[in-house]
């Protein structure tokens, strides 16, 4: 008897590790969830004075929270360029949102679906129109639009009744439930258009937050006294650059009214229409009374207005569309999470939330991106994975989107390919940050001159410090002490007590830009290259026009 239950225990236990083995050899399935323009500062787990979004919180409660995450190339192709490889955008070839990305670099997806994962992709790319690596995909061409958008398939394309928001995640979660391969691991990649400008909400977002008021920034009329040439030439002021109708939803018929006390015409002539025609007649009638509504209050108020008030009213119509276009995000967030719980697949699933870069949101009295400043450069990053990262962690390490690729490879077992540029965040999402010794990261913008103008840099950004440089046009510094200036309303460069710093920086900056194999050369060759081509005339011609 003692032999046959000696035998049965050993059995037992043979099984329980045998079971063991195999639930650790699983493969975890990976849900990458970006949005388009999403500011950290509009996400409550950052910062809630803005908006409440519970269903975004949950990853930071439930997972980790980067409060130093960032980008290489604060635009959005760059960006997802970047994510992509694992490369900076120098190497991958997609510097800005017209130079070519180089298509024989190797994805992330190519590498999981190489490596028996199932891949999907829904949602906005916005470059190229055939996703590699990736099994199933519908995606949005270029921008998208957010009413009853057009769709790109393996089949062909498609148009979509309804709002962009709820589609793709409609398409997600069918996905999810009906094509997915059970016996496989999956990765995909759950991408929305939202917040991305011109900031069209669903008709009810729409009306309830055009009611609602905002609280401004600090740093909205900032006149940018103390920074250099860079700050004080772009074009992207909320009173001075943002369109009436592209932006603030103003009738063309109420401009032509009100054409002898409007200082300037909208570039952009299409800018109300393009969008609102996307609607069909049920759909107008739930728009039109909210915009009767904005453009009556536009006519009675905006000729007695100072400069001030009118700059305050732009604000409170930007943040406007802009947060109701999140609310619909954060809401079909849940949805999918909701999903992954119910059907069990949580347990087993990487979940990421981030955004294609930064944006600011009346900081400096800017909207859009494109700077080395926090606002733009900075990112939301937000991931939870069950049994590897602790509830409610919360990291201040300086981590980019040049990490993610490394990062899932990394966690699904995969080997990393050498060239990728980015580090594995698997050691700070299960707490040894004993492997972590990262300092610096690299950032550099090309796409100048351009829309919003802002000029050519890169920069070396650390916890304590930011050293950018300007060039091209200019040959400008700026220092930032992050700790003490973290509004960034102080340039520092030719103070003397940070003279022994800015040594120090420029050294790490050199060291920086030979790790990652940029240099002036390889500037100057993307610099003529551009203004050889063709999209580049096309660049010029829609500048002039603007």
């Amino acid at each position: 008897m003692k032999k046959i239950s000696l035998y049965l225990l050993l059995s037992v236990s043979s099984f329980i590790v045998s079971c063991q083995s195999k639930k650790e050899a699983k493969k975890p399935n990976i849900l990458f969830i970006m949005s388009d323009d999403h500011a950290y500062q509009a996400i409550s787990a950052y910062d809630d004075r803005l908006i409440q979004t519970p269903q975004i919180d949950r990853l930071a409660n439930e997972g980790i929270r980067f409060t130093n995450a960032c980008v290489t190339n604060s635009i959005c192709a760059p960006s997802r360029a970047t994510i992509l490889t694992g490369k900076h955008t120098h190497i991958n070839g997609k510097i800005d949102n017209v130079m070519p990305f180089d298509t024989t670099q190797v994805t992330f997806p190519q590498i999981f679906q190489q490596n028996g994962y199932q891949t999907a992709m829904f949602g906005k790319l916005h470059f190229g129109n055939n996703p590699k690596g990736v099994d199933k995909f519908m995606i949005l061409p270029d921008q998208g639009n957010y009413i009853n958008p057009d769709l790109i398939t393996e089949k062909g394309d498609t148009t979509i009744i309804g709002y962009v928001t709820d589609i793709i995640t409609d398409l997600t979660i069918d996905w999810l439930k009906e094509e997915r391969d059970q016996e496989k691991p999956f990765m995909m990649m759950y991408l929305h258009k939202a917040p991305h400008r011109p900031w069209w909400p669903k008709a009810d977002k729409f009306e309830k937050y055009s009611r609602m008021t905002f609280p401004e920034p600090e740093t909205l009329f900032d006149n940018y006294e103390g920074r250099g040439t860079a700050a004080k030439t772009a074009e992207m002021n909320i009173l001075n650059h943002m369109q009436y109708g592209h932006d603030s939803k103003i009738r063309p018929e109420t401009l032509a009214e009100m054409k002898d006390v409007l200082p300037v015409v909208d570039s952009f002539p299409n800018g109300f229409y393009g969008p609102y025609n996307r609607a069909n007649k049920e759909q107008k009638a739930l728009y039109d009374p909210i915009v009767d509504s904005i453009n009556n209050v536009f006519k009675e108020n905006w000729p007695k207005m100072t400069d001030e008030e009118k700059m305050r009213w732009k604000y409170q119509r930007y943040i406007q569309d802009y947060l109701a276009c999140i609310e619909s995000v954060d809401e079909n967030i849940g949805r999918v999470l909701d999903y992954l719980d119910k059907s069990g697949l949580a347990e087993n699933t990487i979940v990421v939330y981030t955004s294609d870069q930064g944006f600011f949101l009346g900081e400096h009295g800017w909207f859009d991106k494109r700077f080395a400043y926090n606002e733009s450069f900075k990112t939301p990053l937000l991931i939870r994975w069950p049994e590897h990262i602790k509830e409610g962690t919360v990291s201040e390490e300086m981590v980019q989107n040049l990490d993610f690729a490394p990062t899932f490879l990394d966690a699904a077992g995969i080997k990393v390919p050498e060239d990728m540029q980015g580090e594995s965040l698997v050691p700070l999402l299960e707490g040894d940050t004993s492997k972590w010794d990262r300092e610096d990261v690299y950032y550099h913008f090309y796409e100048y001159p351009s829309i919003h103008m802002v000029k050519r840099h890169y920069a070396l950004v650390s916890k304590e410090y930011k050293l950018i440089h300007f060039y091209h046009d200019v040959d400008e510094w700026e220092l930032y002490d992050r700790k003490k200036d973290p509004m960034e309303m102080k340039n520092v460069y030719d103070d003397p007590e940070y003279a022994e710093i800015v040594k120090e920086l420029h050294q790490r900056l050199i060291a920086m830009r030979k790790k990652y194999k940029d240099s002036d050369e390889l500037n100057q060759k993307y610099i003529d290259r551009f203004y050889h081509s063709e999209e580049y005339k096309h660049e010029l011609e829609n500048l002039k026009n603007h």
